[in-house]
């Protein structure tokens, strides 16, 4: 159905199956003035929402769209492209949002594997494209100009109803890249709807206010953005984050929800005058995507009001652990326990579960699962792990151990550990320690090649500001703490270390660059 047939209580606490759509139009007939999206003083209302989508939906109908195929978005952040999300998922559409960071060439090859029939893009993106424009969708609508408003179907217009089920796919979220080439990954609407039943345990209802300054296109932004709008909250959207625009947002609008990534906590918490805004509204702040220290967030919990919250998972699905660090305060080293319904083990290379406390690779299943690598068969099947049962699991490629109580303490990425001499390193352990000296304000560490050990560790450095202390000195600082085995061959400071929109760091990278200096000076 495209609209709903129930409030809008009635459907969240289905245990079966709803779909946000439905979600938006029951907020929409119970209170259609309140503000679904807020975005530089310009509100959409939950009426206007719905009805906005109610005209995407009869316009994608109109040019032949069917349920089960999709649409391709490829813009900055703007109301519009919520609107446009919803109403494709009205008609039975999927979206696969693209990254605007991405080249031009990787935005085609995203477009075209991910079979859309419409691709929606902005201006920052529309020259470099135009050369390649007989490779990408015929159907170019600019989203952020007259051209949508005379795409849409007329005012007051219906679709016709669309019967979503679970399994049909939702949205094609494309991987970051910082592995290789972008892989489509399908999440169907059972997985998204799951997302929204859980918020409830995290306070969203229809007094929420979230704060969102991470992309669109991102799944870390998504599992915030959703939740909001079916509890019948309000989204303030940030187009690019700026730490005193996102503490002024958060002051003038009542924050009481907000999704960040590490690199964004610790840049709000090193500013001078974060203890002089009013964040006393906030409920819940939550984490995801990088690896978030455990000094960060005892910060976090001393100085910024509301629960802290840390999922780990992956876009993929499979399993989540959640922390919570204001319950756990002596966990905060952990990325906390598997969610209610979520099973997570460790498996060494061979694919045998490995008993609690032992490293090995991190698998997940629960009922959040993608369906699949969109047009990848064989990247599905490495993707997966069966136990004995037949019971389906998604690799995560982390590497961790479960403590004696039941927290996940990861290690690394399985691709970043580092075999030195025949010893395993995890750069991790050295990152951390490093982050112990107070000139070190960002780290990475990354296997280099070497012929005497087969790889070994470097570590490279943003100091901070004023920092008096040589690469030389760092070095000898962190080797007297470290073991023989994991010691650094050298140390590098860098102004800033390259990260992924999201505040991944990029370490292939830093490993490719460091390996091109290393031939050049050969």
């Amino acid at each position: 159905m495209s609209k709903a047939s129930a409030t809008a209580a009635e459907l969240l606490a289905r245990e079966d199956f709803g779909t946000l759509s439905e979600m938006v139009a029951a907020h929409a007939a119970e209170r259609p003035q309140h503000a679904a999206v807020i975005q530089d003083g310009n509100t959409l209302t939950y009426a206007q929402l719905d009805a906005r989508a109610d005209r995407v939906a009869a316009a994608l109908q109109r040019d032949g769209a069917k349920p089960g195929g999709s649409i391709a978005i490829v813009s900055a952040t703007l109301p519009d492209y919520v609107a446009l999300f919803v109403g494709a998922l009205r008609a039975g559409v999927a979206v696969a949002p693209l990254p605007p960071s991405a080249t031009p060439e990787q935005i085609v090859g995203m477009a075209q594997d991910s079979d859309a029939q419409h691709l929606f893009w902005d201006g920052a993106n529309e020259a470099a494209l135009a050369a390649l424009a007989d490779r990408l969708p015929k159907r170019r609508i600019r989203i952020d100009t007259d051209a949508l408003k005379q795409w849409l179907a007329p005012e007051c217009t219906e679709p016709e109803a669309v019967a979503v089920t679970p399994d049909m796919p939702f949205n094609i979220i494309y991987s970051s890249g910082t592995t290789g080439i972008p892989k489509g990954i399908v999440q169907p609407h059972r997985m998204r709807w799951l997302h929204m039943q859980r918020a409830n345990a995290h306070g969203y209802d229809k007094h929420t206010i979230t704060l969102i300054s991470t992309p669109l296109y991102s799944n870390t932004t998504l599992v915030s953005l959703f939740p909001t709008l079916a509890a019948g909250g309000t989204v303030v959207l940030m187009a690019k984050f700026d730490v005193v625009r996102y503490l002024e947002l958060a002051e003038k609008h009542r924050i009481t929800h907000t999704m960040l990534v590490p690199v964004q906590y610790q840049r709000i918490m090193a500013h001078p005058d974060f203890d002089k805004y009013d964040l006393s509204s906030f409920r819940a702040k939550f984490c995801t995507s990088a690896p978030f220290s455990a000094a960060l967030k005892a910060d976090i919990l001393k100085r910024w009001p509301g629960r802290l919250v840390e999922y780990y998972g992956m876009t993929e699905g499979g399993g989540t652990c959640v922390l919570l660090a204001h319950e756990h305060p002596d966990k905060l080293h952990t990325v906390g326990q598997p969610a209610p319904g979520h099973d997570i083990r460790i498996i060494d290379e061979q694919g045998r579960e490995l008993p609690p406390g032992e490293v090995g690779e991190v698998v997940g299943s629960s009922g959040a699962i993608m369906t699949h690598y969109h047009k990848q068969p064989g990247k599905t099947a490495e993707a997966e792990w069966y136990d004995s049962t037949g019971k389906r699991f998604i690799r995560t490629g982390d590497m961790g151990r479960f403590d004696k109580d039941g927290f996940l303490q990861l290690m690394d990425r399985r691709k970043d550990m580092i075999i030195s001499g025949g010893f395993n390193i995890y750069p991790s352990d050295l990152e951390a320690v490093l982050r112990q000296h107070e000139a070190v304000a960002d780290v990475a560490v990354v296997g280099v090649p070497s012929e005497q050990w087969g790889e070994t560790p470097v570590g490279f450095v943003v100091k901070k500001p004023d920092a008096l202390i040589s690469e030389a000195e760092l070095l000898a600082w962190a080797n007297g703490k470290l073991g023989k085995t994991q010691r650094l061959s050298a140390i590098e400071f860098r102004d800033t270390l390259p990260r992924s929109a999201i505040g991944k760091v990029l370490k292939r990278e830093l490993r490719d660059d460091y390996a091109a200096r290393a031939k050049q000076t050969a």
